[in-house]
């Protein structure tokens, strides 16, 4: 008997759906926006590095099974208005007519630094992105993906943040489990669902900040967190609504 994972990972788990990857340069949003595709999704690229982006279209674009062809958007969510994340979500719904799945994996994160000698701006540019934005997107996109049969938002939470040292970037973790918790009292019987993910220690950029590659034994590669991600976007994912799920590792 199949599993709901292995389910959400067969070809026609995502069929026909858009996904909105935040990060897709990044370690988890590249292979993320790849699952999504391999999985039969319309992958909308987001991120603000403009020729890492084209890396990732490419990769997918060029894969040998035939993928659904992505889209970019470049994307600044650091200094981005709401409006232009309502402009973002209104262009998505021109172009292709629908969003079935957003998936927040973009953070900020400098390294490890005393909060007390942290640079005021830097505060608030980490707090930002790594929360404030998740929610303004999320607001933005809400009218496009309640149109949409079976939608899912999903927050990629790191779950192993010590309280030391991790600054903005550590709070806003805090901050977005009562974000998840808020979006599901108040959308628990709504056509949209909302999930955390955490996937545990990944091999990232953004991890080896603050661990020694050589010496992070635990790490794991992040196409396996992606499958976890088409896990919770494809109608698998119900069994874990309004949950901050950690996939068996």
């Amino acid at each position: 008997m199949s599993t709901p994972a292995a389910d959400a990972g067969a070809p026609a788990a995502l069929a026909g759906r858009v996904v909105l990857v935040t990060g897709a340069h990044g370690g988890l949003g590249a292979a993320a926006a790849h699952a999504c595709a391999r999985a039969g999704a319309t992958a909308v690229l987001l991120g603000r590095k403009v020729p890492k982006l084209n890396r990732v279209y490419d990769a997918i674009a060029r894969d040998p099974a035939g993928l659904p062809e992505p889209v970019n958007y470049p994307f600044d969510l650091a200094g981005a208005e709401y409006g232009d994340h309502v402009e973002l979500a209104e262009r998505i719904g021109a172009q292709l007519g629908r969003l079935d799945g957003v998936v927040h994996c973009a953070a900020d994160f400098a390294g490890l630094t005393p909060l007390e000698h942290t640079d005021p701006g830097s505060f608030a540019r980490t707090l930002h992105v790594d929360l404030t934005a998740r929610w303004w997107l999320t607001r933005a996109c809400l009218p496009l993906l309640r149109q949409a049969p079976d939608a899912s938002v999903v927050f990629v939470l790191d779950d192993e943040v010590p309280a030391a040292y991790r600054g903005a970037y550590g709070i806003a973790q805090h901050g977005q489990r009562a974000l998840l918790d808020t979006l599901h009292a108040e959308h628990g019987g709504g056509p949209v669902r909302f999930h955390g993910l955490c996937p545990g220690p990944l091999r990232t950029p953004l991890r080896a900040r603050s661990h020694v590659a050589d010496e992070d034994r635990r790490a794991r590669d992040p196409a396996v967190a992606a499958e976890a991600c088409v896990t919770l976007l494809s109608a698998a994912g119900a069994a874990h609504r309004g949950q901050a799920w950690a996939p068996p590792r």
